[in-house]
């Protein structure tokens, strides 16, 4: 079968052929439809992030994926059901976080995940994977189903945030997203029904589609050349909750002056070793006397792959076709792996239903 994966000591991913895997007991056998590219997938390229599958020269690519299950097997899966697969499995046996079905919760040391850190992806023509971590979704989403694990990432940082404000009756009127990629501009598009207003700060010129789709949206676009993350209260207002989505390690400081009184930053970005200086003490007291938060959140499970297809089944019809800008088959992986400013969504289609 056709598989897209980088090998040890390339920085290139390249278009091999591998044997089709057989399911082993309580697995399913799925015919992969379409895999999204995102940020993670250069990192783990670039050597920055994750790590090969071990006793393997190579690493296949891919955790964002949609598919069809062509052999059920023992499952209790049909065939012909589409399907999107969860990224964390357990390293060897399940472990407390597995067994509690937290794998979301677990330490890296204690998961490997599936095209990113040992483990192979889905980027392949087909894939085996145990029922617990295949979710059934409605087949309106044989072309967009590659949205559900990010926004799945999104759902299970918002829950958390909205936990840490729990206690209390939590105003929230404006959100402030840090970051116009794909996971930025789904979560900006999550956040227009619970929110009155929503800004998405990028380093972008106009013209361009990520500011076009922002506006399309309805929120407003603020450019960080010109509107630091420190300046948005002053030059638009404080902020109820800010999602950051650029791992950019200062971006996680900043954000506790762009929050409002009891507001909430919750961080998903994931920087390399950057060091700065930071106004430690006033940044203290304005998180305990502003009963400000600061959520890290990493990762999901079943439950946010669930309401994360909910979540896209009620944004509008155009979205889906306005993030995901170019589609490739596996065999033009060099063009698909380019990175350009006129594409926001990435995707490789290996088939149809």
């Amino acid at each position: 079968m056709r598989a897209i994966a980088v090998e040890r000591g390339d920085s290139q991913p390249r278009l091999i052929e591998k044997p089709r895997p057989e399911p082993g007991p309580g697995e399913a056998l799925v015919r992969t439809l379409r895999v999204g590219i995102d940020g993670t997938d250069f990192e783990v390229i670039d050597g920055n992030h994750g790590g090969f599958p071990a006793d393997s020269d190579h690493q296949v690519l891919g955790h964002e994926a949609v598919g069809v299950v062509e052999a059920s097997n023992d499952t209790d899966l049909e065939e012909g059901q589409l399907v999107v697969p969860t990224v964390r499995r357990p390293p060897n046996t399940a472990n407390e976080f597995f067994r509690r079905g937290e794998p979301d919760m677990a330490p890296p040391d204690q998961c490997l995940e599936r095209g990113i850190d040992g483990a192979h992806g889905y980027m392949a023509d087909y894939f085996t994977s145990p029922e617990a971590f295949l979710v059934p979704v409605p087949a309106a989403f044989e072309a967009t189903g590659i949205l559900i694990e990010p926004m799945s990432n999104t759902e299970k940082a918002l829950e958390h945030a909205s936990a840490s404000r729990s206690a209390f009756d939590w105003q929230r009127d404006a959100a402030l997203v840090l970051g116009n990629g794909p996971l930025g501009l789904l979560t900006l598009a999550r956040l227009q029904s619970e929110f009155d207003r929503t800004y998405c700060l990028g380093r972008r010129d106009r013209p361009d589609p990520t500011i076009d789709l922002i506006e399309r949206l309805g929120a407003t676009y603020v450019d960080s050349r010109e509107t630091p993350v420190t300046d948005v209260p002053t030059a638009y207002e404080p902020m109820d909750l800010v999602y950051e989505a650029t791992g950019y390690a200062k971006h996680a400081f900043d954000t506790i002056d762009a929050l409002e009184q009891n507001g909430v930053g919750v961080l998903l970005g994931l920087p390399g070793d950057d060091a700065f200086d930071v106004e430690g003490g006033r940044l203290h007291r304005s998180l305990v006397q502003g009963n400000k938060a600061l959520v890290g959140s990493v990762n999901s499970h079943v439950t946010h792959f669930e309401t994360a297809c909910e979540t896209l089944s009620a944004l509008p019809d155009w979205f889906g076709d306005a993030l995901v800008t170019d589609v490739f088959e596996p065999a033009a992986v060099d063009d698909a792996f380019s990175r350009s400013p006129d594409r926001i969504k990435t995707v490789i289609e290996f088939g149809s239903r």
